[in-house]
């Protein structure tokens, strides 16, 4: 039978060899037609009697990059229709079909009677690598890039094909909960000490090693059908089952604070299974997943961590007439920690780098900072002395502003003074070629104004890097009022050469990021102003969501840069446009008490030397807050909502003032960007699960009580009003590059 995503050749000795190869795409992804035909496979080769064994593996460089999510909308959208015309019940039982089936196939793979083995060839993510847990044997090809795992959570989901039932089952429990609950992919060493894969061979010894396995009398039976099959971690109410789950509660919420249905979905399915026949098991998981995939979290995860990023990464918002532009040679003016961690970045994605400060010293500081980067790398086995060479010759550290003249992109990271900053556009103007794209690192200052000191305005744009570089995988790309569709194209491509994900914002002070992020800083003050204990408003940030608190991040952005930032909005537009309040608490912890953050190991926390234990917040703080509120008469859940709600009303008003154009990029933004809640999705996300009308009802309530922060933008207003969302209204368009 002739199949058009996998490839059936069956040897002389009776072996067949699947080889999933979808046409037209760089890797395989499981999809409706690939379950159907795998399907088709397992039941072909179970029946035919000359098939002695089946071994399964992959045409393309990686075995499998995972499901097609969007394969999970139409669920989603079906599920809806039947609920509209059936009702709820016929809606749920269609769903729990569905979601089962390829649970329901590999399944069969395991009961076939045949031995499978899978041979591993690359990348194997997701429901990929609940393909090969499936199989009796699993070999994987030698490859330092080759990763496993199971990282649905990260997308609001949980591996629903047996994935929380065969791990626990091979693993010991307290590396099979790190494996589901983190989603982090692992090596095949580390897979193999696991015993998650069987052996690891030369990549040309691949199939004959699985083919091997199958003549040497591989047995076509899984550890969990054999009788006297016992769990690697003992059984559940055992006492290291006693020792395990608890604990594991009790990390899962402080890790989560029960934000997450599919995390917790994996705590109960592993509970409940490992205390069940492994068909029983599965088809427990299978229920979790039902619920789980109809969760708002899921919706909201799938639709901007996985859909919405893929489109941005794939340049949705390029210019479609603008030809590929080819960056190979970049330079970066301002060699301090944030410009030092551009070049490394762009040098670790094989651009030539020109590092350029005001003296060789300063310059040579900033290589250094790669060097370091790189050396740490090569400490944790991530990099080899061979490639931290390469990376370094590849960046040319100097005070010379000649070295300018060969460059293809210049992106200026010099301090945030727009007086400074015009003199380096002077001065680096003189040595450009005419096609040069020039970009600035600027956080806040509008790039309309700063182009300003730019001959050709066109060719001068906004990109903002978040700190530190190396770990945060967003970039801003600002639009000046004249800047052109090349420079936005030469921008889009530069970001994608370097591994990160953009979004294209129109021009404003501070832009979307900072203009939403610097509503939550302020939150946080101001209830440490109202007299809340720093501790709880800490706390709550984080049960809201927020990977850290406010008055920890205004740490870490530093105490003195947040004073500096108010102090020349105050220039730029007049007293009305800071709090003064948050400005005289500023002036006391920097000014008065020397207090300028994590940089001199102290603001709101003080933190000890290198090594010596945890930061704690400053016992002096509660000399400085007006009064103290008793922390048993406040409201968790309306500080919790504060949080959220005041940087979602900045985000509806960056639509309203059409910095952002596109719902997706607020979203991602907001998620990559500042840690928004990622369980809800994004800003933008946020107001639309929650519903429109019910946001505005909220906005209005923390108005009567808190102030203008939370009024509703008249956009918002109207939208509610309609009962219209962002996604509605501002749909997306699809654009051919995604």
């Amino acid at each position: 039978m002739a199949y058009k995503n996998f490839k059936v050749e069956t040897d002389a000795e009776g072996i067949a060899l699947v080889t999933w190869d979808i046409p037209g795409r760089s890797m395989n992804v499981l999809d409706e037609t690939s379950t159907n035909e795998l399907d088709a496979i397992v039941k072909d080769t179970t029946a035919d009697a000359a098939v002695k064994g089946v071994v399964i593996t992959s045409a393309k460089e990686a075995f499998c990059a995972g499901a097609d999510l969007s394969m999970l909308e139409g669920m989603n959208q079906a599920y809806a229709k039947v609920f509209k015309e059936q009702g709820e019940t016929a809606a749920n039982q269609m769903l729990f079909e569905q979601s089962r089936r390829f649970s329901q196939v590999l399944r069969s793979i395991e009961t076939s009677g045949k031995p499978w083995a899978a041979a591993i060839n690359g990348l194997a993510l997701g429901g990929g690598f609940e393909i090969t847990l499936c199989c009796h044997y699993r070999v994987a090809a030698e490859n330092p890039k080759t990763r496993l795992g199971l990282p649905e959570v990260k997308v609001g989901l949980f591996p629903g094909a047996g994935g929380t039932q065969r791990v626990p089952r091979l693993v010991p429990p307290q590396d099979a909960m790190t494996i589901l609950l983190k989603g982090d992919p692992v090596t095949i060493e580390k897979a193999k000490a696991l015993n998650l894969i069987h052996a690891i061979v030369p990549a040309g010894d691949l199939i004959k090693a699985a083919k091997d396995w199958i003549k040497g009398g591989g047995k076509a039976v899984a550890p969990w059908d054999e009788k006297g099959f016992k769990l690697p971690g003992g059984p559940v109410f055992s006492k290291a089952g006693m020792m395990m789950f608890p604990a594991g509660n009790a990390i899962y919420r402080r890790e989560t604070y029960d934000n997450y249905p599919a995390a917790r979905a994996i705590m109960s399915c592993v509970y409940e299974g490992l205390q069940l026949p492994i068909d029983a098991a599965l088809r427990v998981e299978s229920r979790y997943f039902t619920s789980v995939l109809r969760s708002k979290e899921a919706a909201a995860m799938i639709r901007s961590l996985f859909l919405s990023m893929q489109e941005l990464n794939k340049g949705a918002r390029r210019p479609k007439d603008v030809p590929p532009t080819k960056v190979k040679k970049i330079a970066v003016i301002g060699a301090g920690f944030m410009g030092a961690s551009v070049g490394y970045v762009s040098a670790r994605a094989g651009l030539d780098v020109v590092l350029i400060d005001r003296d060789q010293e300063s310059a040579d500081k900033g290589k250094a900072h790669a060097q370091k980067v790189v050396e740490d790398q090569i400490k944790k086995g991530r990099a080899k002395p061979a490639d931290a060479d390469a990376l370094l010759a590849r960046i040319t550290a100097t005070p010379d502003y000649a070295a300018l003249k060969d460059v293809d992109l210049v992106i200026e990271a010099v301090f945030e003074d727009r007086k400074v900053k015009a003199e380096t556009f002077a001065k680096a103007q003189e040595y450009l070629k005419p096609d040069v794209i020039f970009a600035s690192n600027t956080s806040t200052l509008p790039i309309t104004s700063l182009a300003e000191g730019f001959k050709d305005q066109g060719k001068f744009v906004g990109i903002h890097f978040f700190s530190p570089v190396e770990k945060m995988m967003l970039v801003e790309i600002i639009l000046g009022k004249n800047t052109g569709d090349v420079a936005l194209a030469t921008a889009l491509d530069y970001v994608r050469t370097i591994g990160k994900t953009p979004i294209v914002v129109n021009d404003s002070r501070g832009f979307f990021a900072n203009r939403c992020v610097g509503r939550y800083v302020a939150e946080g003050n101001e209830m440490f102003l109202e007299g809340v204990p720093p501790a709880m408003i800490e706390n709550c940030a984080k049960m809201a969501g927020m990977p850290v608190g406010p008055l920890s991040l205004s740490d870490e952005v530093a105490l003195d840069l947040g004073l500096k930032i108010m102090k020349a909005t105050e220039a730029d537009l007049g007293p009305n446009a800071i709090n003064p309040d948050q400005k005289k608490l500023m002036v006391e912890m920097v000014e008065k008490q020397g207090r300028l953050g994590r940089k001199n190991s102290k603001g709101f926390y003080d933190y000890p030397e290198k090594g010596k234990g945890q930061k704690s917040l400053w016992p002096g703080l509660s000399a400085l807050q007006p009064k103290q509120l008793d922390p048993d008469t406040l409201d968790v859940e309306e500080l919790k909502q504060r949080f959220l709600v005041v940087q979602a009303v900045e985000a509806a008003r960056t639509v309203e003032d059409h910095v952002i154009t596109d719902p997706r990029e607020a979203d991602v933004g907001s998620i990559l960007g500042f840690g928004f809640a990622p369980f809800t999705g994004g800003t933008l996300s946020y107001i639309d699960f929650m519903g429109t009308k019910k946001f505005v009802e909220l906005c209005h309530k923390l108005e009567a009580k808190y102030g203008s922060r939370f009024t509703p933008p008249k956009l918002l207003e109207e939208m509610a009003a309609k009962g219209e969302t962002f996604y509605g209204r501002f749909a997306p368009k699809k654009s051919a590059a995604a």
